[in-house]
């Protein structure tokens, strides 16, 4: 996959190290370059557990700490400036790699991505744009969670970098981008909703107006753009909703001997319902905004979700996203 190289927080998520490696593994036998970043005696006891990964276009790069869930990330990365987040960020900003992920503290990976990368031109606050299940296919939430205070031209510039997005991640030549509100009416929500409806009926997008939550899934927009407190919240009741919708299917396909053949029946079906509804088969949320590649994964991310991560950041830096974005935000730098 041309020369395009993946630096992975191989200490970042829940089941760090073994679900990174893995994951890096198995990208790697796809034929995409990564460089593994944590401690090198941890991470090489962990590749020798498989025994193809000398021959795989993978590497490691030295790194002793990590940033815990629990520490606050802005005095963790000054405290360790060799954390595997930062790491990974230093390696895309000197070039020697193409893109970083990391299932690890999502404000770390966000403060070390803006500091290695910087923001692009007509950026003030970048955005987590996190791919969700629709009837129809799939959407971009963002802001998901960068930022829980907003003003209506971060929410602007939110539609632009989702709109540009949408056309390399979702092959959509038109985005239709909503405004997450309590009602459809322009005159609907608070005054950050309504001052933003209406400086996007003027910005370079396809604006459909604005969004009722009951809408979300229906695939009516392309692009959902909140402010990161609304799109968090938004995103954790639908995660829990799919595990609670799937725990209840599971106790009541499994009650009776005649809905246990129901479910013989419907296994196929229900398999890809839940192929629909998995975080991991999206892999990760990319970082809209900043000068360079940067997914974040979900914390509880598996093997495969880091897999499938690694190759949408290679996937991504390939198509040079980061240019495309800076190109559909030219009109606002210079507003």
């Amino acid at each position: 996959m041309s020369n395009v190289v993946v630096a992975v927080d191989a200490l970042g998520g829940d089941h760090a190290p073994g679900a990174p490696v893995l994951g890096a593994l198995h990208a790697a036998r796809r034929g995409i370059a990564v460089t593994l970043v944590g401690p090198t005696s941890d991470l090489q006891a962990e590749l020798h557990r498989h025994g193809d990964w000398e021959s795989l276009p993978l590497k490691i790069e030295e790194a002793p700490d990590s940033v815990q869930m629990t520490e606050a990330p802005l005095s963790a990365l000054r405290r360790k400036p060799r954390a595997s987040v930062r790491v990974a960020a230093n390696l895309v900003a000197s070039g020697h790699a193409s893109a970083m992920f990391s299932a690890g503290h999502t404000g770390a990976t966000l403060l070390a991505a803006h500091a290695a990368f910087g923001v692009l031109d007509g950026v003030e606050r970048p955005a987590l744009a996190v791919t969700v299940p629709t009837r129809t296919g799939a959407a971009l939430l963002l802001d998901a969670g960068a930022n829980v205070d907003c003003r209506p031209e971060h929410l602007v510039q939110f539609a632009i970098m989702g709109a540009a997005y949408a056309r390399v991640a979702l092959q959509i030549e038109r985005p239709k981008v909503g405004l997450l509100s309590i009602g459809e009416e322009a005159s609907k929500g608070n005054d950050l909703i309504r001052e933003a409806h209406q400086r996007l009926q003027s910005a370079p997008i396809d604006f459909i107006g604005n969004l009722e939550a009951r809408e979300f899934f229906t695939g009516r927009a392309d692009v959902i753009v909140c402010d990161g407190f609304t799109g968090n919240i938004a995103l954790k009741v639908g995660e829990s909703l799919v595990e609670a919708v799937d725990h209840m299917l599971r106790e009541e396909l499994g009650a009776e001997l005649l809905t246990q053949l129901g479910a013989l029946l419907t296994r196929r079906a229900f398999s890809r319902f839940k192929q629909r509804v998995d975080y991991a088969e999206y892999g990760g949320a990319p970082l809209l905004g900043v000068g360079g590649v940067a997914l974040v994964g979900h914390g509880r991310s598996s093997a495969q979700a880091i897999e499938n991560g690694i190759a949408l950041a290679a996937r991504l830096a390939e198509t040079g996203i980061v240019e495309r974005l800076a190109d559909a935000l030219k009109p606002t730098a210079t507003r």
